[in-house]
Parts: C-alpha cells; sequence; structure tokens
C-alpha cells in the first residue's frame, strides 16, 4: 500500500478524531438512557473502494465501487444516518448491497434501523442474529431494529465487480457469533470486536465469550491473511488508531493469553475471587493497556474456575 506523507497525515489525523470519539462514548452506553454527545462522522479511505466510517461506537466499514456498495456494522441510528447520507454522496445513491454484522453488540448493531429500505439484505453469524433479537444479559432487544434476513453458520460470500467479500466465523470469542469480514482484493480485513487495539477488550460472556479460544480465533485470522492486510478494529485505546497490521494482532493475541495466564496463576496459588478481581496491576509488556480492571478479570477468572 504507497501513501503519500500527506494521505499519512491526514489519515492519521481522520482516525485519531474517530478513536476520541469512540472513546468518549461508553461501549456499553447504547443499552441505557444516556444522552449522546456530539460527534463529527469522519470517512476515511483506505483503498481499492474500501475504507472506514467513524463518529460514535464501534467503526464502519465500507465498500464503493462501480458495482455496488457494501457495508459492515452500522453504529447508532443517528451516526448510521450520517454514514448513509455521506456513502449516498459518494455512491451516487445507490442502493446498499448488503449491511453486514461483525457481532451483536449495538454500538455496532443498533444503526442497522438507518438502512432500512437501503440495504438488500443484512448478514450476520447465526448465533448474532439470535442475540440480537434478545441479547443475553438485557431484558428486551432495541427497541426498533432491522434484523438480518441472512445468516450463516461458518462463512458467508458475495462479489461486488471486481471485489469478492468474505465473512468468516471462527469460534467463540469477544461473543460466540463474532465474524471476520474480508475485502480479498483489496487485502482489508474488518475484525469486529475481535479487536481492541491496546485496550482492555470487553468479554461478554453472557453471549458465549472465551478468551482461551479468543486466541486461536486471533491465530486463525492471521493464518488467513498476508503480511500486507490492513485491519480494522472495533474499537482502540487513547492515542491508538483503529486500523492496523498483524503485529496489532499479534500484541492482541499476546494480551489475551497473558489475562488467562495471569488468572491462572492466581487460582492455582490459592486466592479467592475478591483477591483477584481487585488486581490492579499493569501487566507486563501491555503497558498501553493500562491497570487491570474487574471487566477483563471477573470473566477470565469465570473461564478458568467454571470453564
Amino acid at each position: 500500500m504507497t501513501r503519500t506523507r500527506r494521505d499519512f497525515l491526514t489519515g492519521s489525523a481522520a482516525v485519531l478524531a474517530g478513536t476520541a470519539l469512540g472513546r468518549a462514548w461508553p461501549l456499553a452506553a447504547w443499552q441505557g438512557g444516556t444522552q449522546a454527545p456530539p460527534v463529527t462522522p469522519v470517512f476515511t479511505p483506505i483503498r481499492r473502494g474500501v475504507g472506514f466510517f467513524t463518529a460514535r461506537g464501534g467503526t464502519i466499514g465500507y465498500l464503493i465501487n462501480p458495482s455496488g456498495v457494501v457495508v459492515v456494522d452500522a453504529q447508532f441510528p443517528d451516526t448510521a444516518a450520517m454514514c448513509l447520507a455521506g456513502l449516498n454522496e459518494r455512491s451516487g445513491s445507490r442502493p446498499i448491497d448488503a449491511l453486514v454484522n461483525t457481532h451483536h453488540h449495538g454500538d455496532h448493531t443498533a444503526g442497522n434501523i438507518a438502512f432500512k429500505g437501503a440495504a438488500k439484505t443484512v448478514v450476520a453469524h447465526r448465533q448474532a442474529a439470535a442475540h440480537m433479537r434478545q441479547p443475553p444479559g438485557r431484558s428486551a432487544p432495541t427497541a426498533e431494529q432491522l434484523y438480518p434476513d441472512t445468516t450463516f453458520d461458518t462463512t458467508w460470500d458475495l462479489t461486488i465487480g471486481d471485489e469478492s467479500i468474505h465473512a468468516k466465523h471462527y469460534g467463540a470469542a469477544h461473543t460466540s457469533g463474532d465474524a471476520v469480514i474480508t475485502f480479498a482484493q483489496a487485502d482489508v480485513a474488518h475484525m469486529g470486536d475481535l479487536m481492541f487495539n491496546r485496550r482492555h477488550p470487553v468479554i461478554d460472556r453472557p453471549a458465549g465469550a472465551s478468551v482461551a479460544n479468543w486466541v486461536r480465533v486471533v491465530e486463525g485470522a492471521l493464518a488467513d491473511h498476508g503480511t500486507d492486510t490492513v485491519y480494522i478494529f472495533g474499537h482502540a485505546g487513547s492515542a491508538f488508531p483503529v486500523t492496523g497490521s498483524r503485529a496489532d494482532l499479534v500484541v492482541m493475541r499476546d494480551y489475551l493469553t497473558a489475562l488467562l495466564e495471569l488468572v491462572r496463576k492466581q487460582v492455582a496459588a490459592g486466592k479467592s475471587q475478591e483477591e483477584i478481581l481487585a488486581i490492579k496491576d499493569i501487566m507486563p509488556g501491555f503497558d498501553q493497556h493500562g491497570p487491570l480492571t474487574t471487566g477483563v478479570l471477573r470473566p477470565a477468572y469465570e473461564e478458568v474456575t467454571q470453564g
């Protein structure tokens, strides 16, 4: 991928702006009635018509080429409407050939409703679609929603002009219904929330998350993609971009491995749940993630002790 210095600076600024907006809005805020802060929508091209959109919530990936439009994830209704307006400007108001959800969480899917009448089909892994209708750990689904009408168990494929789009479920990880969406010719892969770049991830055990299998899922994604693949991440930590390379996936894999090993050692040493959840250390080699939190320690502890 060749980029000029101007391209790099412009793209970097856009990425950082997008991640800052995403960080300002808590990942689970969509579950409550918290008023959303104002945002500035940003479209960042990557290559061959593939790019990403940032405003609030998880990143939205997109493809626009002379043959069609594909969108990956949808944030919230208001920001999805901004995204759709921008896509229409760039595509000449072409219909959306497919809206693909990487998983069920509302900061990636609540905005599906904005694509009603615009998207020909909504695609998700079978488990993600089921969790959208009845979210684990929540009393009710999103009040107004456009649910997937196309589901898959392992893979799903679509060709738009000279671009092949491939969705693959590698197994339980962040949830039990995550998928990686790859634009093959562009060599760009949207990881959804399988990638939290240098920040503590959400581990959704009620939705079937598995830290141990998440490690294998990241390794599977690495095996399926090349050295030049550009990855779009669901979220990123302070001052880190929402796109990156294999090296960033390796950091994620190693973080998950270290987290599970830390908890296993604490359990083996006879430490109580309360003692383990109280750990505020920074894991060696992962200073950029900051001190450990109960948000990652609790699901890791439950996985080690309960399976």
